[in-house]
């Protein structure tokens, strides 16, 4: 067993141990927030979250210290979200799929192809009158979501080119724990293969899996692009990662409070979604020029006929999602058409 999963099963250890003894102050009297997430300390996601330290701590530097634990220090995202259920951390950052398992409704940002564009995808994420609403479904899990980052534009990287769907024909590919998104790469013609993120590099490396799904950061900020040299632009989903904060954890802060954290939890995206662009562009560069990966632009309806099938049985075997897919579509049918009419 590696170090750093030995260290992550002890500290989920005593960490659960905090939350059962209600032990959550430091020597001075502050209250400690502890926020988990599994990126590296380059990547947006946690530049957001420190800019998110930085907002509240100017405000109530006085009361809370916010301690942030990056690069899976607490565990996977599986892990670290059933510890922010408990109660041991009370905030973390995942992927949305992850939460599906503990509700069902998270299933909407899995199907392939859900969001037209990637400005409907933006008109989707920043109205609050559907945000607020499937926010609140996870509470009886005992967490709920307080904001969203941009996870970029999901596409296949292998160790092979995939230019077509028949190019995935046998390819063990890794993807985040969801029903959605493992019947999409078996739908496609490959093998999908959950795993936690932290494990791809290796996976890859040692030919457990062929490749992976994911954004270009993916390829720098992990590493990925040493081992997978082939980036397939078929941009199949538009997943959002999400921020958790424990229900109990929301619900004990003095209302003045709440609404410090809240705020910082929206400044937080808006940092995150500047630095996201900014990474992408630095990613693709470096990873062009210095892990010699070629980019494929391929042609996406191929892949996109192959899913429509997919997105009616998504739908028709979950109707929780039903009403957050029939707004979507509308979202996509009027940034088409303000589309069309700016040309």
């Amino acid at each position: 067993m590696r170090l750093g999963k030995i260290f992550a099963i002890l500290a989920s250890c005593v960490f659960a141990l905090f939350a059962l003894s209600g032990c959550a102050n430091v020597g001075n009297g502050k209250q400690i927030v502890r926020v988990a997430h599994s990126q590296t300390e380059k990547h947006p996601e946690h530049t957001a979250i420190v800019a998110f330290k930085k907002y509240v701590e100017e405000r109530l530097g006085d009361k809370y210290e916010i301690q942030i634990f990056p690069n899976e220090l607490l565990g996977g995202q599986k892990k670290v979200i059933e510890l922010n259920q408990t109660g041991a951390i009370d905030i973390v950052i995942v992927g949305a799929p992850n939460v599906e398992t503990v509700e069902k409704t998270f299933e909407i940002f899995s199907i392939p192809y859900l969001f037209g564009s990637k400005e409907a995808y933006f008109a989707t994420m920043n109205d609050p009158s559907f945000t607020e609403k499937i926010y609140k479904t996870p509470e009886h899990a005992g967490f709920r979501v307080v904001t969203w980052y941009n996870a970029g534009l999901r596409s296949f990287y292998a160790k092979t080119p995939i230019n077509t769907p028949d190019d995935m024909k046998g390819l063990k590919l890794r993807v985040q724990q969801s029903p959605a998104s493992i019947a999409m790469v078996n739908a496609l013609g490959g093998a999908a293969t959950p795993m936690a993120f932290g494990e791809v590099y290796t996976a890859i490396q040692q030919g457990v899996i062929d490749g992976a799904e994911n954004n270009e950061l993916a390829l720098t900020a992990n590493k990925h692009g040493e081992v997978a040299k082939f980036y397939s632009n078929n941009m199949h989903q538009m997943i959002p990662d999400i921020v958790l904060a424990n229900v109990r954890f929301l619900e004990a802060l003095p209302e003045a409070d709440r609404k410090v954290f809240m705020d910082g939890f929206k400044y937080s995206t808006e940092v995150e979604l500047v630095e996201w662009e900014k990474q992408v562009e630095e990613a693709k560069k470096y990873a062009i020029e210095q892990q010699k990966v070629t980019f494929l632009n391929v042609d996406m309806s191929k892949f996109r006929e192959k899913m429509l099938p997919l997105q009616d049985e998504i739908v028709k075997n979950n109707p929780s999602i039903k009403e957050y897919y029939d707004y979507i579509q509308k979202v996509n049918d009027k940034v088409e058409k303000e589309k069309k009419e700016a040309k």
